[in-house]
């Protein structure tokens, strides 16, 4: 049985039983507590994508679930709306705030980010308290239309059914969207932002795109809560709110049935200590101390590791396709071009200047290599190539444009690929998702397709280039183990994997050869080769001269940020400048004198 008709299985029969529940009781009480169950999974449901998967903590949301709240109230008591189209304004209302939320508060990272938000959460709440003219503070509003159906409204059973029925859409709309494209970029953001650029995922869009999920989640469950209440007042918005919501998503885990954990543990664990306020908010703060320090991976993460321990069938791996024709980049240019041409590059840090009026021109279906001693600038040039870092001053053209100071995903959609000196994994991700990120701008299914479940073909058509790619690179028996578990000259081949998989042109390596064996470097050797014959352009930066001097048709040489020679391996390695530039003008005399010649380490 595969993953999907298990869980749909186990849907339907949890369905079932949640709605069959009401029918047992008549006692207002439970059937309030399981309605509130249901509006704090819908809360903590987008909040884990902006928490759980995009790793951006948030202490104000109490202010979105206001502005749900206070929208439905007023647009059913003062302007007379019908219910229905209010509540769905509601949604609409809260994720325009969420924008106005993201956009100054992804600026910041950290502790500065969460306290952005709770500025933003103490904002709202004052407003509604003081703004008695508007949002009747303390006394609140009443009257709020809630929902019906054929003129009659909810009953207490209706709400709870209701909203069982708009929590299981939401699972299912979330778990097909964080299943694909859009949940491997919000875990890559949250792993590792440059490394996410790379491939061509705009690390800013997808944190507000978090953002706002998350928001409108959070004024549905406001506007729920109003309209059930049919009443809404300033003592709803507190911080404590804010800390409840974000405590659901820490506590239940980063997993798409953390949030349901968590409201049903924590939804109960409040009705019980309802009586004892102060109890209740000590209890709060020690939760969220657990789930941060103790349990960071929640409730979910230790079911999963109970259920790998005692029924690891309920975990098994989605079975993989078998032998796949042998992959082919697409869309390679011929080898007159000249792919990339850069002129007077510059870049100073103080009074440091690792790129110096630098020109380079990179000519396609070539190996071009980049090298020079520690800190001759060979690594800065690579970033202001890729847009990691803007030069001062200077010109790129790429494949016939201009990309000077466009961002790093950008350049990496116009088909410029690369690997980093120090590994950027998605360490906590597999192998296959890794190469799956690589080929994140080639597969087009956007948003709403993905919430819709229409992206199934080409996740699919992913899944499969992804393996061929990884078979290319011998990695094909790794797919389903996690990146960050392998063997440190495996985890080099994956990211290069990865690289090749956004289908680039040129293709920038910086020290590909890194801590590898003198076996591997052989075999490295092998693949930059096959590279090349695929028609994939190479900018190549090593300190292994036997490497460099193996593959390469073009040697640059840079030294204290400045270009001091190029051509030929052979006109490189005999060039008096370079060999001063490595061994030192005294040395190298030295060295002509007794052996008649210098080779270059």
């Amino acid at each position: 049985m595969t993953g999907e008709r298990k869980h749909y299985i186990g849907l339907t029969l949890f369905v079932a039983l949640a709605a069959v529940v009401p029918l047992s009781t008549d006692n207002d009480f439970y059937l309030r507590v399981l309605f509130l169950i249901g509006v704090n999974y819908i809360a903590a449901a987008g909040m884990n994508v902006l928490v759980g998967y995009t790793g951006q903590k948030s202490l104000g949301h109490a202010g979105l679930f206001a502005v749900g709240a206070y929208t439905t109230a007023l647009l059913t008591t003062r302007w007379g709306w019908n219910p229905w189209p209010a509540f769905a304004a509601a949604g609409v209302m809260a994720g325009l705030f969420g924008i106005v939320i993201a956009l100054p508060a992804l600026r910041v990272k950290g502790p500065a980010l969460a306290m952005v938000t709770i500025g933003f959460g103490i904002v709202v709440e004052k407003i509604v308290s003081e703004w008695q003219d508007v949002f009747a503070g303390q006394q609140g509003i009443y009257g709020v239309l809630p929902l019906s159906l054929g003129g009659a409204m909810f009953s207490s059973k209706h709400w709870v059914w209701f909203v069982l029925l708009l929590g299981v859409t939401l699972h299912v709309m979330l778990r097909l969207l964080l299943r694909g494209r859009f949940g491997r970029a919000f875990m890559a953001v949250n792993t590792a932002e440059v490394a996410a650029e790379s491939v061509g995922i705009s690390v800013y869009r997808f944190k507000v795109l978090a953002f706002v999920i998350s928001a409108v989640t959070c004024g549905l469950a406001g506007a729920l809560i109003a309209q059930q209440n049919q009443y809404i007042n300033s003592d709803f918005i507190t911080f404590n709110l804010s800390v409840f919501i974000l405590l659901m998503v820490l506590f239940g885990g980063p997993s798409i049935y953390g949030p349901l954990l968590g409201a049903v543990v924590l939804t109960l664990l409040d009705a019980f200590l309802s009586r004892w306020p102060s109890v209740q908010h000590f209890t709060y703060g020690a939760l969220l101390l657990f789930a941060l320090y103790a349990m960071p991976d929640g409730l979910a993460g230790f079911l999963r590791k109970i259920s790998r321990k005692w029924a690891p069938s309920l975990l098994s791996p989605e079975p993989l396709p078998g032998q796949l024709a042998p992959w082919r980049p697409r869309g390679q240019g011929n080898g007159e071009e000249m792919l990339l041409e850069a002129e007077g590059l510059y870049k100073a840090y103080g009074g440091v200047v690792p790129t110096n009026n630098v020109d380079i021109r990179i000519r396609a279906g070539h190996v071009h290599s980049l090298i020079g001693p520690n800190g001759a600038g060979k690594t800065t040039l690579l970033n202001i190539l890729s847009g990691i870092v803007p030069p001062d001053r200077g010109k790129i053209r790429f494949g016939g444009g201009d990309v000077t100071g466009l961002p790093p995903h950008r350049i990496a959609r116009a088909g410029l690929g690369r690997t980093f000196q120090n590994l950027k994994l998605f360490t906590g991700m597999s192998v296959l998702d890794n190469v799956k990120l690589g080929l994140h701008a080639n597969i087009p299914t956007g948003f709403f397709g993905s919430l819709v479940g229409s992206g199934g073909q080409a996740e699919k058509a992913a899944r499969d280039e992804a393996l061929q790619i990884l078979d290319a690179l011998g990695l094909r028996d790794k797919a389903q183990e996690i990146a960050g578990s392998l063997p440190y000259g495996v985890q080099r081949r994956l990211e290069l994997a990865r690289a090749l998989a956004t289908h680039p042109r040129l293709l920038l390596l910086d020290e590909p050869a890194a801590g590898l064996n003198p076996q591997e470097t052989q075999e490295l050797v092998q693949v930059i080769l096959r590279i090349r014959d695929m028609g994939i352009t190479v900018l190549l930066i090593e300190h292994h001269m036997d490497l460099v001097m193996a593959v390469s048709d073009h040697v640059i040489v840079l030294d204290y940020g400045q270009k001091i020679a190029e051509g030929t391996p052979e006109q490189v390695q005999n060039d008096p400048r370079v060999i001063a530039a490595y061994l030192g003008a005294e040395d190298t005399m030295e060295q002509e004198d007794e052996e008649g010649g210098v080779y270059v380490p």
